[in-house]
């Protein structure tokens, strides 16, 4: 009880700290778009943030599994205050240049921060789950997973609208307030030890993983890095650039698409019934996985001049931003399968004692797809435009697949 009682508190936090997390990406994306910066510099911006969520996820599984789930949870809410209040007093004499390493340290605080958090709620749901309850672990998880992206869009809605009401400095004060009361909570009411590994942690387990970690790892790392080579750069200018949308539109739509993507991501379980196994899943995978592969594919060849080839009609019927919208509606639904997915195999091929080495280890995989799929962004967007974007996001996620074949079943020696 006193576990499943921690595995709230830090889940709430968790919930609180994701909202400004979500707020924090759209106020700093249309903030210095407003100013005049190039695709290829707002991609700069969340380069260090994705870099430092690498070793924070390589290091911190290990800090979880030594020091316990407390201990990165505190840790990652105060590094998110100190990186907001740093970047609400940016000084508005900088040059160009001078802002992006400004930014780009403060956001480097906010990727730690944000790993280190996610790691914790993670981790967390293994420790409360018996043994063997497969079906509830996947419930579980992808109730977690799909709830956090739900909220993550309700921050992208709240950017938005806080940088139109009250501008950048006051907005990121305000998300400083409400997280340090978070924290408050959290030194309050969490004070059991939630993770903490039984043995010693040696230097080699943060590099010895099973066959299936390692292969499910690289399928996250070109999964993520598929959604994020249109998703950070790309469709926010296109929309602002070619398609004339507001800041409030902008960060309305980016919201509806994390929000709709969190909630078919937590009700995973329901639409694939019959996973109830690891196996079972590792096979979804590898049918969701060839299905979202295609859908990127499909939208940029419908945007294209010769469009009309394969979607007679629908092309002449929709204008290319209400094209383009409906695709990535419909990849976004794909995407949440595969995701919800890979998100329970991960916890179902580690063991409880050791859970939060192999989270960190799978996230760190993740945040290397994160920080190539947004270099990519900015750069195959300012030098080819969204349509590429689109093509290089379906080979992303064909790569992901291939990762996916080898896994068939749960190793015998778990990680």
């Amino acid at each position: 009880m006193t576990d499943l009682r921690s595995y709230g508190v830090v889940t709430a936090a968790y919930w609180g700290f994701t909202v400004t997390d979500g707020a924090l990406r759209m106020l700093v994306l249309l903030h210095f778009h407003t100013l005049g910066y190039k695709p290829l510099d707002l991609a700069a911006l969340f380069l260090l943030y994705e870099a430092m969520g690498i070793l924070t996820n390589f290091f911190g599984g290990w800090i979880g599994a030594q020091f316990g789930l407390r201990v990165t949870l505190f840790s990652g809410i105060s590094l998110q205050i100190i990186a907001l209040l740093l970047l609400s007093t940016l000084p508005s004499e900088l040059t160009v240049s001078l802002s992006v390493i400004y930014v780009m340290t403060a956001q480097a605080l906010s990727g730690i921060a944000k790993d280190l958090t996610k790691m914790s709620s993670k981790s967390a749901v293994k420790l409360v789950v018996p043994d063997g309850s497969h079906s509830q672990l996947f419930k579980w998880v992808s109730v977690l997973t799909g709830s956090k992206n739900t909220l993550k869009g309700a921050g992208f809605f709240v950017g938005g609208y806080l940088l139109h009401k009250v501008g950048f400095s006051t907005a990121l004060v305000i998300m400083a307030g409400s997280l340090a009361a978070i924290l408050v909570t959290c030194l309050t009411y969490l004070r059991s030890e939630l993770g903490k590994a039984k043995s010693k942690i040696r230097g080699k387990d943060l590099f010895s993983k099973s066959r299936e970690i390692n292969f499910l790892s690289a399928a996250r790392l070109f999964l993520f890095a598929s959604r994020d080579i249109w998703f950070v750069v790309g469709l926010p200018v296109f929309l602002s650039e070619n398609a004339g949308w507001s800041f409030n539109q902008i960060g309305s739509f980016m919201a509806v698409w994390i929000i709709g993507y969190g909630i078919v991501q937590a009700g995973v379980p329901n639409i694939l019934h019959r996973t109830k196994t690891s196996n079972n899943a590792a096979a979804a995978a590898k049918k969701w996985g060839l299905l979202l592969a295609l859908s990127p594919i499909m939208i940029g060849l419908g945007l294209t001049t010769h469009g009309d080839l394969f979607f007679t009609g629908l092309t002449n019927y929709f204008n290319s931003v209400t094209f383009l919208i409906s695709g990535l509606v419909i990849f976004g639904i794909i995407f949440a399968v595969n995701s919800a997915l890979h998100s329970y195999l991960i916890v179902a091929y580690s063991n409880a004692d050791k859970v939060s080495l192999n989270v960190g280890f799978y996230y760190m995989a993740n945040a290397i797809g994160r920080l190539i799929g947004t270099l990519l962004s900015g750069l195959i967007y300012q030098n080819f435009g969204i349509i590429a974007c689109l093509f290089v996001s379906g080979g992303a996620v064909f790569l992901a697949v291939l990762f996916t074949l080898p896994l068939n079943s749960k190793s015998k020696n778990t990680a």
